[in-house]
């Protein structure tokens, strides 16, 4: 008698019900619910700056790529994970892929925090992301209305900027673009 096999983790994420995420970090399927209005809205005000400055060019100088929630492959079908913003350098990768499997490492990763993701994105996200290369992370927390930015050194993170509230900040990798973080939570 044949014994039935148990699914691979990433056959368990392509079946996941609609409105559940699922991502595949240190080997484990996490799963997590849709995101909030709020969280929503703060990802789309940011990615509309972003994309209007370095997407198109208008008052920035393009020249990036920067995607809502793709499936970021750091190794094909066993680290998967799926960043809320994601940036990378058309010089880095030309073309956006046709499937949805990505799998050039991101130069810019966000991450739109909540008090349900908060410790996976931060003890386990980060650390991934630092382990895999990405050059810049950010965290943004719509409930604390802040935006924490970080610049990967060897394997570390170093925190770059802490901003708040209504504070109006340029920082790299979009130094060139003053981002009012008022925008970001009204």
């Amino acid at each position: 008698m044949q014994q039935a096999r148990e699914p691979r983790l990433y056959e368990r994420l392509m079946a996941l019900p609609e409105g559940l995420t699922g991502e595949i970090l240190d080997g484990q399927l996490h799963t997590q619910p849709r995101p909030t209005g709020s969280q929503v809205r703060t990802e789309t005000e940011l990615a509309y700056d972003l994309v209007g400055s370095y997407g198109r060019g208008r008052g920035g100088p393009s020249g990036w790529w920067i995607l809502v929630e793709p499936e970021i492959h750091f190794v094909t079908d066993e680290e998967v994970a799926v960043p809320d913003l994601v940036g990378w350098r058309r010089e880095r990768m030309p073309q956006i892929p046709q499937g949805r499997r990505f799998e050039v490492v991101p130069d810019w990763i966000c991450e739109v925090v909540s008090p349900s993701t908060a410790s996976k994105d931060r003890e386990i996200k980060m650390p991934l992301y630092a382990r895999y290369g990405v050059a810049f992370a950010w965290l943004v927390d719509p409930t604390r209305r802040t935006l924490e930015t970080f610049r990967l050194e060897g394997r570390e993170w170093r925190l770059l900027a802490d901003a708040s509230g209504d504070d109006r900040i340029a920082v790299t990798p979009f130094d060139a673009l003053q981002l009012d973080l008022s925008n970001l939570w009204s």
